[in-house]
C-alpha cells in the first residue's frame, strides 16, 4: 500500500507545473488581456484573430493539463473585455456567452461526439443542427417590453454590457415597435445579435476620414464599434449600421421551441434575420454548408469569418447547458484568415486631392483570396510609428472587408537587421512645397494649390461619377490634360477643343467627341453632384445633399457666412469653417466664375418635389439597373416626394431589383415587401408625366 500512495504522489508531482509552464501561463494571459482590451474596448486590435485564437488554445491547453494554473481572472473563464466608463453599465438578465471554436471538420466532428456524450445518445441517433454566417460586428442585446425596444446594450464582459440605446435608435433595422403577427408577443424578451457595417459603407466612411484627415478604421467591425459608441446619436446615424439577429436570453410570456422557430418568430416581429440559415439533419450536412460558405463568402456584401452550429432543439439545449464561457450546444466554424506573408521592398507616399500625403507599402507580390496584391496602405505615420513597419521587414497582410489590402502586423522574429525605418517627407514629392501637420490632423499635408499630383487628383475627383459624371477623363487622360498644361483647373475642361484632345497619345477623335459630349452633357448636373465635385474638405455625398436642399442654388452657398452654415442641420463647426474658406480663397472664386461662364448651370436640388406621387414611399434599389443609373433613378423618387434608401426594412414601399440583385432583394421576399422590374418602376414614374 505504501509503494502504490507513493508511486501515485511521484505522478501527481509530474503533473504539476512548473516554472516554466507558470511562467507561460502569466505570459499567455497577459497577451490575451491586451488584446481583448485593444479589440473590445480600444477598437485598435494589434494582432489578426487567428494569432489570438492560437494564443486562446494555448493557455486553455495548458490550463486543462495544469488545472492548478486557472486563476479567477484568466480569460479563459471570461467572456469578453472589461467594462469601460463611456457609458452607463447595464446588466444583462441572462450572460452574452462566447462560443468555442472549430478549425475544421475534424474538430466539428470532435464536438458533436462531446455533445453526444452528455446526451447518452449513441452515432444512430440523429441530431439536427442550424447553421448561421456568422457575422463580424459587435454583439449587442436589444430589451423589448410588451413589443416595445426600451434599450440596448453592447455585450461587454458577457454579465454588464454598456447601454447605447440612443444610437442603436438610429440603425434602421431595428424596429421600435415588434408586429404582433400570427399570436402574442412576449412580456419582456431580450434579443440578440450582430450590429456591422457593408464593405460599401466601410469604404465611404474611410474615404470620408482620409479626407477630413482623420484616423481611418482598419476593417468593417472596427468601425462598427466605433460608431455604436459615438456620444453624438446623429453622428452613428451618418455611418448606416445594419444589424442581424440571430439569439434569445430572458424571455417571458413566450416561449420557443427551437432555434429554427425562434428565427421564425423574429422574422414575423419584424426584425432583421440572415437570409443564408440551413437546417440541417446530421453533421455531414453542416460540414458541406461550411465548406460551401468558405468559397461563397467573398460575394457577400458584409463580413462573415465563419459559421455558427447552434443545437436545433432548445430543449436539447437545455440539457446540454453551458461551462464558465460558452453553451455547450454551439460551436463557431471558424474560416482560415485571408491572411499571407509578404516583404515590404519600398515605402513611398502619395499626394491626394486636398494634399494629403499617404504612405504606401510596396510589397512583393503575392497572392490573397484570389487577387495579387502588390501594395497595401499604411494611412499615416502615426500608424506606421504603431505598427512598426520598417522597410524590408516581412509583414502580414490581408484583404480588409475582403477587398482593401493592409498590413496587419509585422513578424519581427524575422528580422535581420537589415531593415530600414523610414521617414516621412517634408516636402512635397509632386511639387517640392514645405509639408505640413495641421493641429489635431494625423495627416501630413501638402498646402500648394498649384501641385500637380493634387490637380490630377482634383480632377479625376470632379469628373467621377457621384461628382460631374465625365466618362472618358481617367487616369491616363488626367495626367495628359494636367502635364500638357492645358488644364489647371477643372473649369478648363469646358474650354478644351476637339483640336487640343486629338495630339494626345491614343486619342482618335471618337473618343474626343464623346468625352467633349460627356463634359457638354455635365453643365446640368444636380446641385449636390457640383458641390460634391468642387472637393471641399469634410464634404461627403451626404453634406452634399444637405447643403443642396438647404441653400437651394450654388450662388446661395457661395456668399453663406459661417454663422448661417454652423446652424445648418447636420453641418459642424467644423465643416461650415472649411466650406466658407474654400468660397474664401480666391483661386477657388476664379475657378466658379470660369464654370458659370462655361454655361455649367447646376438644376435644381431633387428634394424639391415636382409631384407628391410617391409621398409617405420609401424606396430600395438593388443590382444592376439596365437603363437607369442608380443615381437617375434615386433623384426620380426625390422628385415625386418619396424617399430612397439603401437598407429595406418593413418600411420600405418598394424595392426595384435590376440584374444579380442579392441580400436586399432576399429581405424584401422575406419581408414581402412589392418588388418591382426596372422596367415597372419606370412606368410607374412615366404614369405621373403629363400627356401631351
Amino acid at each position: 500500500m505504501a509503494d502504490s500512495a507513493a508511486t501515485e504522489d511521484g505522478a501527481a508531482r509530474e503533473n504539476r507545473a512548473g516554472p516554466e509552464e507558470q511562467q507561460r501561463a502569466e505570459e499567455l494571459r497577459a497577451r490575451i488581456r491586451r488584446a481583448n482590451d485593444l479589440y473590445y474596448n480600444q477598437n485598435a486590435p494589434d494582432i489578426s484573430d487567428a494569432a489570438y485564437d492560437a494564443l486562446t488554445r494555448e493557455l486553455r491547453a495548458l490550463e486543462e493539463r495544469y488545472p492548478e494554473l486557472v486563476t479567477p481572472d484568466s480569460p479563459t473563464q471570461a467572456v469578453g473585455a472589461e467594462l469601460i466608463t463611456t457609458f452607463r453599465p447595464l446588466q444583462h438578465r441572462m450572460p452574452l456567452l462566447s462560443l468555442d471554436n472549430a478549425f475544421n471538420s475534424d474538430e466539428l466532428r470532435g464536438w458533436e461526439e462531446r455533445t453526444r456524450r452528455i446526451l447518452a445518445i449513441g452515432p444512430d441517433v440523429p441530431i439536427e443542427y442550424v447553421c448561421e454566417l456568422k457575422i463580424d460586428g459587435l454583439s449587442v442585446n436589444l430589451t423589448y417590453e410588451r413589443g416595445s425596444f426600451v434599450q440596448g446594450a453592447t455585450r461587454g464582459d458577457g454579465f454588464t454590457g454598456e447601454d447605447i440605446t440612443l444610437n442603436l435608435r438610429t440603425i434602421e433595422a431595428i424596429p421600435r415597435h415588434l408586429k404582433a403577427a400570427g399570436g402574442q408577443l412576449p412580456d419582456f424578451i431580450e434579443i440578440r445579435g450582430e450590429v456591422f457595417l457593408s464593405h460599401h459603407e466601410f469604404a465611404r466612411i474611410n474615404a470620408e476620414a482620409e479626407e477630413q484627415g482623420s484616423r481611418t478604421f482598419a476593417n468593417p467591425r472596427n468601425a462598427a464599434a466605433g460608431s455604436l459608441r459615438q456620444k453624438d446619436p446623429s453622428e452613428t446615424a451618418k455611418r448606416r449600421l445594419d444589424i442581424f439577429l440571430y439569439a434569445v436570453g430572458e424571455c417571458e410570456g413566450c416561449r420557443f421551441q427551437s432555434q429554427a422557430e425562434l428565427l421564425e418568430s423574429y422574422a414575423r416581429w419584424g426584425l432583421r434575420t440572415n437570409p443564408n440559415i440551413r437546417i440541417c439533419p446530421g453533421l455531414e450536412e453542416v460540414i458541406a454548408f461550411c465548406a460551401e460558405w468558405q468559397a461563397r463568402k467573398v460575394d457577400l456584401p458584409y463580413d462573415t469569418d465563419g459559421v455558427v452550429v447552434k443545437v436545433n432543439s432548445f430543449d436539447l439545449q437545455r440539457e446540454l447547458g453551458t461551462n464558465s464561457r460558452s453553451p455547450r450546444w454551439a460551436i463557431a466554424y471558424k474560416y482560415p484568415a485571408l491572411q499571407v506573408r509578404t516583404r515590404v521592398e519600398d515605402i513611398q507616399v502619395q499626394v491626394g486631392r486636398t494634399g494629403a500625403i499617404t504612405p504606401v507599402a510596396h510589397l512583393e507580390p503575392v497572392a490573397v483570396a484570389g487577387v495579387t496584391v502588390s501594395r497595401a496602405t499604411l494611412h499615416n505615420e502615426d500608424e506606421i510609428r504603431r505598427k512598426d513597419v520598417r522597410i524590408g521587414d516581412t509583414v502580414v497582410i490581408q484583404r480588409a472587408g475582403e477587398v482593401i489590402p493592409e498590413v496587419v502586423e509585422v513578424v519581427t522574429s524575422l528580422r535581420t537587421g537589415a531593415e530600414r525605418v523610414f521617414e516621412m517627407p517634408t516636402v512635397c514629392p509632386s511639387c517640392g512645397s514645405e509639408l505640413v501637420r495641421p493641429e489635431g490632423e494625423a495627416v501630413l499635408r501638402c498646402l500648394n494649390p498649384d501641385c500637380p499630383k493634387k490637380i490630377k487628383e482634383g480632377l479625376q475627383h470632379f469628373t467621377s461619377r457621384l461628382a460631374m459624371d465625365i466618362e472618358g477623363v481617367g487616369e491616363k487622360q488626367s495626367d495628359q490634360l494636367t502635364e500638357s498644361g492645358l488644364l489647371r483647373d477643372p473649369a478648363d475642361l469646358y474650354t478644351i477643343t476637339l483640336d487640343q484632345l486629338l495630339p494626345f497619345e491614343r486619342m482618335g477623335e471618337k473618343l474626343a467627341s464623346k468625352i467633349l459630349a460627356n463634359v457638354e452633357r455635365s453643365k446640368t448636373r444636380p446641385m449636390a453632384n457640383v458641390i460634391y465635385a468642387l472637393g471641399i474638405r469634410h464634404i461627403g455625398e451626404h453634406t452634399a445633399e444637405v447643403l443642396a436642399s438647404h441653400f437651394g442654388s450654388l450662388d446661395a452657398l457661395r456668399s453663406a457666412t459661417v454663422e448661417q452654415l454652423d446652424a445648418v442641420h447636420e453641418i459642424g463647426h467644423t465643416t461650415a469653417e472649411s466650406i466658407a474658406a474654400w468660397f474664401a480663397e480666391e483661386r477657388n472664386q476664379r475657378m466658379l466664375d470660369k464654370l458659370a461662364a462655361a454655361g455649367v448651370r447646376p438644376t435644381a436640388h431633387a428634394a424639391a418635389p415636382t409631384s407628391d406621387t410617391f409621398a409617405g414611399k420609401t424606396f430600395v434599389f438593388t443590382g444592376t439597373l439596365g437603363q437607369l443609373k442608380r443615381d437617375e433613378a434615386e433623384t426620380m423618387v426625390k422628385q415625386r416626394g418619396g424617399r430612397a434608401s439603401g437598407t429595406v426594412s418593413k418600411n420600405t414601399s418598394y424595392v426595384v431589383a435590376g440584374e444579380a440583385a442579392g441580400s436586399k432583394l432576399a429581405k424584401a421576399q422575406e419581408l414581402g415587401v412589392p418588388v418591382l422590374t426596372e422596367d415597372e418602376f419606370i412606368a410607374m414614374c412615366a404614369a405621373d408625366e403629363p400627356s401631351d
